[in-house]
């Protein structure tokens, strides 16, 4: 019953960063974090799914190492452009401009 419970908390925990990611994309650092927290979630879903299943949790190790990797690239892409157009405003990014 306790699993249960867990995994309607991680769903209301999903869909609030995922509005949160749709509804706020004024920064790239706020788009950024919702994401991570999306992961983050879906990480813990997989967690006690693995868990509850009595697998091995081989795939949430491989999950989370590429989840991690996800995250250093998307602050690198914020550092450069942040370096480059001074801030993360997404009004200020011009597409056609190289």
């Amino acid at each position: 019953m306790m699993i249960y419970l867990n995994l309607w908390i991680y769903l209301i925990l999903f869909i609030l960063s995922l509005m949160v990611f749709i509804f706020n994309h004024k920064h790239l650092l706020m788009t950024l974090i919702s994401l991570e927290m999306i992961v983050l979630i879906i990480y813990g879903m997989m967690f006690i799914c693995l868990n509850f299943m009595n697998f091995e949790y081989f795939y949430s190790m491989m999950f989370l190492t590429f989840s991690v990797c996800e995250g250093s690239l998307g602050l690198s892409i914020l550092v450069a452009l942040i370096r480059t157009h001074g801030n993360d405003y997404f009004q200020t990014f011009n597409i056609l401009q190289c």
